[in-house]
């Protein structure tokens, strides 16, 4: 019979004398750094083997002919007569980390494996649709003009929106002075020309960064064409200009 410790309590273990060597306390101190490398294994058949476990933490807190219910899902090792290992199972917490490890890692290779299908997708359209980094500025300049034109209209009604706001704001402020204040139909006014001038101001800001996105997307694609094509980059023409801010616009 030997005594295992666990914590520091004392728990009795049967274990047949010939299946202990003598040297059995250097054998268990060899056993204080195992690994914890292979799937759970049978931990309660008690047969012909010493079994250690270990703690939460990873300290090996005791050794026997079986692992006490307490310590079921922790990491052993198991060892023969002579102390040599013979298996060793991972605890059920450390099983759960490499699984979610595991997994990790092939969802990063399925989106990278995805990631390069696109590419592949994207560099093939782009060689087929161009014969030439010249197209790519002519294709953006013409989106970029199609973007002017509609920055412009927004522009023009942002600077009507911004007159009927500032015409009922004054005469909100004259109202005021009075004593009976401005009307409520006057209030619902300002109100509405309050509303339609940040909804026109919300547009234009938008067209600007789509007109932004299409400069970016352009050189992206000129770049990626050359590299394509094997060639050096050449100096990129300007794009055109954005229109000016027209007078009256706030």
């Amino acid at each position: 019979m030997i005594t295992s410790c666990l914590d520091g309590s004392h728990v009795r273990r049967r274990v047949h004398s010939d299946l202990l060597p003598a040297s059995f306390a250097i054998a268990l101190a060899a056993l204080t750094a195992f690994p914890s490398i292979a799937p759970a294994q049978s931990k309660g058949d008690g047969k012909g083997r010493i079994v250690c476990w270990k703690d939460k933490s990873g300290k090996v807190v005791g050794c026997g002919d079986r692992v006490p219910p307490e310590y079921q899902d922790s990491a052993t090792r198991e060892m023969d007569s002579r102390g040599v290992t013979r298996a060793t199972t991972e605890s059920s917490e450390d099983t759960a980390k490499r699984r979610a490890q595991e997994q990790a890692a092939a969802k990063a290779k399925a989106e990278e494996a995805k990631r390069l299908a696109e590419q592949q997708r994207q560099d093939s359209a782009l060689i087929n649709t161009y014969t030439s980094d010249k197209e790519i500025d002519q294709k953006r300049d013409r989106d970029l003009q199609q973007a002017d034109i509609q920055m412009g209209q927004m522009k023009t009604s942002l600077k009507n929106a911004t007159d009927r706001y500032n015409d009922v704001k004054a005469r909100s402020e004259t109202a005021a002075k009075d004593k009976k204040g401005p009307s409520d139909a006057l209030k619902d006014e300002l109100a509405q020309a309050t509303s339609e001038k940040q909804r026109f101001e919300q547009l234009v800001a938008a067209k600007e960064k789509e007109r932004e996105e299409i400069t970016r997307r352009y050189a992206e694609q000129k770049k990626r064409y050359l590299e394509l094509r094997g060639e050096a980059p050449a100096a990129t023409p300007p794009s055109t200009p954005a229109p000016a801010k027209q007078a009256g616009t706030k």
